[in-house]
């Protein structure tokens, strides 16, 4: 906002991560992640207008604990009230944020829980915690800690290594957006990474930074089936440039949207950037805020994940030069 699946197989995902990611890197665990440069994600309330860049008042997120761990985990939410420091006001503060937790069989693998909608059994899996928030100074500015988790109630998933929780977080009430942010813990009271933890969804709501000239990073990850893809946002407004890097693609053009509307391109994909992230490169043209929403879908119409650690780590194009040998 400019203000004045067939089933989705991803192989090997975790080995990728384990030898392609900078050390450094593999050990942050928030999302978004800082190398994406996204400064919040938004949840607006159910009687927002969507024109202020919230298709469906609702976020889905998951976060991925590896196999081997059997020490609690805790997943912290920082700003999850709708008033205050960071969040957007319409009007007077009116608005109320659910956010739900689930794990068990079905969290990830219902199909309708990796949908770009919240619709059908988008909240199949068990419930294990929730709360609801709305203008609160207790949480404002400050941060909420789900857990103790144990890894074991996340729902396995064998394409990924490790059990998958997922947390919802939807607007109830009101029209003010929600700015918030999350972050996968060993600890309750502070921000320590779960070694080889990730955090992804299949649908991104977040605010653009508004830094002009500053670039913003997605990563879809291409698994070994996808031959094409198409990209959806909603709500751009035209403020900004978008342009799609990979280990084929060096800067390919891609369409964006303008207000209240959506707006789709689709690319093709080459056998190299399988098992690897894409880059989508968003650079920010207007200082003033921008609420938007984004996903990925292959040729099938399935959304692929964007990982907050990128699979394989941010894709570098590789320039190839063809060698003719004069006879």
């Amino acid at each position: 906002m400019l203000l004045p699946f067939p089933r989705l197989v991803l192989l090997f995902l975790p080995l990728l991560g384990a030898l392609l990611l900078p050390a450094g890197q593999a050990r942050a665990q928030a999302a978004p992640n800082p190398g994406e440069n996204i400064p919040f994600l938004i949840t607006f309330g159910a009687q927002a207008d969507p024109s202020w860049g919230d298709d469906d008042f609702s976020q889905t997120f998951f976060f991925l604990v590896p196999k081997e761990r059997r020490q609690p985990v805790y997943i912290r939410v920082f700003d999850p009230d709708c008033g205050g420091r960071h969040d957007e006001l319409k009007g007077g503060w009116n608005t109320t944020t659910n956010f739900s937790l689930y794990g068990g069989t079905n969290a990830h693998s219902a199909p309708d829980a990796r949908a770009t909608t919240p619709k059908g059994q988008y909240r199949a899996g068990t419930l294990l915690a929730q709360k609801t928030f709305g203008a609160e100074p207790t949480y404002d500015n400050r941060w909420y800690t789900f857990g103790p988790l144990n890894p074991l109630e996340g729902e396995l998933t064998p394409e990924f290594d490790g059990y998958v929780f997922k947390l919802i977080a939807q607007g109830l009430r009101g029209d003010d957006g929600n700015l918030y942010r999350y972050f996968l813990s060993s600890s309750p009271t502070e921000n320590v990474p779960v070694e080889g933890g990730n955090a992804f969804t299949y649908e991104y709501a977040f605010r653009l930074t508004s830094v002009v000239g500053a670039k913003t990073h997605l990563y879809p990850f291409v698994n070994d089936r996808v031959v094409s893809i198409r990209q959806s946002n909603f709500d751009l407004d035209g403020g900004l440039k978008m342009k799609i890097f990979s280990v084929a693609k060096n800067g390919h053009p891609a369409t964006i949207s303008g207000n209240n509307a959506w707006a789709t391109s689709t690319h093709s994909v080459v056998a190299k950037e399988h098992g690897l992230s894409l880059d989508f490169q968003l650079t920010t043209l207007s200082k003033a805020p921008n609420d938007l929403v984004f996903y990925v879908t292959d040729q099938y119409d399935v959304a692929l994940p964007f990982f907050a650690i990128p699979l394989g780590g941010p894709p570098r194009y590789r320039y190839e030069v063809e060698v003719k040998m004069r006879e």
